[in-house]
């Protein structure tokens, strides 16, 4: 959906959208993105379905949202008692909109930052930290998914072992899938599908 930033820079109030936290402490807010192209939020009820797989391992978890767009998986796991959240996204206007609504929710465990993913994880500096929970949902168009993949796996911010989740179209290829990624659940609604996989660092064999 087009949007005119207008002469402040950011989108009027009508080029916006709204997303609902589902649980947790911040259950029922509502958090509002730019109706930015490619920014798709994760629809309720597979954002419902992937934090039921998630539920055992969430709490504490370190959580990165490598495409945050509208924040709705980022927030709903800070939400969920993640830990730490770091919420990476490449839009000015999305990544203020992102701020924004960590200011609203008093999110402290919540860190924005505006940046490319794919040169965020190629950065030189030793990553701060690793993650246990990663959100790959990048838009649709263009083969980001399947550029992030690798870049992922060999940037050094994964825990041992890591849960990843991606997020494609229905029938969207993904090629790029390192052997010590296993499938742990999948489903698809719609025209999305949704995958949670386990990195296990120590195998080297294996299909994903």
């Amino acid at each position: 959906m087009p949007y005119s930033r207008g002469n402040s820079g950011n989108p009027s109030r009508h080029d916006t959208g709204v997303v609902r936290i589902i649980a947790g402490r911040w259950r029922g807010r509502k958090l509002v993105f730019p109706a930015l192209p490619g920014l798709r939020p994760t629809g309720d009820r597979l954002r419902e379905t992937l934090f039921n797989w998630l539920q055992p391992i969430l709490p504490g978890a370190r959580c990165l949202d490598l495409f945050a767009g509208s924040g709705a998986l980022g927030l709903e796991a800070a939400s969920r008692d993640a830990s730490r959240v770091r919420l990476i996204e490449s839009d000015p206007v999305a990544a203020k909109a992102l701020r924004n609504a960590c200011a609203l929710l008093e999110a402290d465990q919540v860190e924005v930052f505006h940046a490319d993913a794919l040169a965020w994880l190629a950065r030189p500096s030793p990553p701060a930290g690793t993650y246990d929970i990663i959100f790959l949902d990048p838009p649709f168009s263009g083969d980001l998914l399947n550029r992030a993949i690798p870049a992922l796996e060999a940037s050094g911010v994964l825990a041992a072992p890591a849960w990843i989740y991606l997020e494609t179209a229905r029938g969207a290829a993904i090629t790029e899938l390192p052997r010590n990624w296993h499938l742990h659940r999948e489903k698809c609604s719609g025209d999305v599908c949704c995958r949670l996989f386990r990195r296990d660092p120590g195998a080297i064999e294996g299909a994903g």
